[in-house]
């Protein structure tokens, strides 16, 4: 069910420090901490001896306490102290470790062989340090549903105009024509619209006056990223290879999808924009109206979940359904060569 040879988003950096917090990614239990230094540490929060999970226990200077029977356990997932037998450490007595590193604000983790957890593999944020680009907070959002649920959406530029009215819809999302292209790294579902003016959400935002051009790229990439573009510039400027003006608007919403389990996903996400760099006013209105847009695809994506899951009759597929169709052939291709490698 997923491609663990990558990186995955685990949470925000802020957010791991001195405590022991329980994770669960792609249907295994973590325990997540920072050593003295602060450096992220990521084990299997089992106990080999009666399995009950490490973050139950302590963290004493680097290492983990169980709480049980004081089996201690270093940042490599190597028992170092077992108390009621000083003598003899068990053999058998390891938990597994994850390959984890910082970036973007962004604690990562490596779910797969550590042997391949390669750091210049975490997916690229361009411009993130490139002064005159701003950024949102952004969120974390727990969807009850499939990630590859999530992942159609975010490859479904049309639903804006019936899911989002007051955000991200506008003239044309609803019927203009969409062209589908596959990358290396994923699929792209794009359309320009032209000649209309800017949605609900990027009224205030552009930096000129009256109608404009609207790109809409969705791309998804593997194993569940999404990187969706708006690019808005004045009218009869924009089109396929045509250069950007000074008053040209992008907005790069970039999207990590985490799978828990199967019918559980956490989605997290920030804005990057090539204006206002320290306008917090500006930034914080952004994150608002996306948390707001997320929680409509909440709602839809639950019912789908459970629509899908346990449908009575048989679903249809629409032509907007092409890009998540290719993705998930994709994805499906590199996790069955990746079980084929691991047997």
């Amino acid at each position: 069910m997923y491609l663990k040879n990558c990186w995955y988003v685990a949470g925000w950096s802020k957010d791991y420090g001195r405590t022991l917090i329980a994770e669960r990614f792609l249907e295994e239990e973590i325990v997540i901490y920072r050593r003295n230094d602060g450096v992220p540490v990521a084990l299997e929060n089992s106990c080999p001896h009666r399995k009950l999970p490490l973050s139950e226990g302590k963290l004493e200077g680097d290492e983990v306490i169980c709480g049980y029977h004081g089996l201690t356990f270093n940042c490599l997932g190597q028992c170092v102290s077992a108390p009621t037998q000083p003598d003899r450490i068990p053999r058998r007595a390891v938990v597994k470790s994850y390959p984890v590193q910082d970036r973007y604000r962004l604690l990562w983790i490596w779910m797969g062989d550590p042997e391949l957890a390669n750091p210049d593999l975490i997916f690229p944020i361009e411009n993130f340090e490139d002064p005159s680009w701003g950024y949102t907070d952004g969120g974390v959002l727990d969807i009850e549903c499939n990630y590859l649920w999530v992942c159609d959406n975010l490859l479904d530029p049309s639903h804006v105009a019936w899911v989002h009215v007051t955000s991200f819809a506008g003239a044309g999302t609803d019927d203009e024509p969409l062209e589908l292209e596959k990358t290396d790294r994923g699929v792209v579902v794009s359309r320009w619209i032209n000649g209309n003016m800017p949605s609900p959400y990027y009224a205030g935002l552009v930096k000129f006056t009256g109608k404009s051009d609207r790109l809409q790229h969705y791309e998804m990439c593997v194993p569940a990223i999404a990187l969706n573009k708006s690019i808005y510039t004045p009218a009869g400027t924009g089109g396929n290879k045509k250069p950007i003006t000074d008053l040209t608007y992008i907005n790069i919403s970039y999207n990590f999808m985490t799978p828990i389990d199967e019918d559980n996903t956490r989605y997290f996400w920030f804005q990057h924009r090539n204006t206002d760099p320290e306008d917090k006013v500006i930034s914080d209105k952004m994150n608002a109206g996306a948390r707001m847009a997320f929680e409509e695809d909440r709602s839809i994506l639950e019912h789908v979940h459970s629509g899908m899951k346990d449908k009575k009759t048989p679903n249809i597929d629409l032509g907007l359904d092409a890009g998540a169709k290719q993705f998930r052939l994709m994805l499906k291709r590199l996790i069955d060569e990746e079980n084929q490698n691991n047997k």
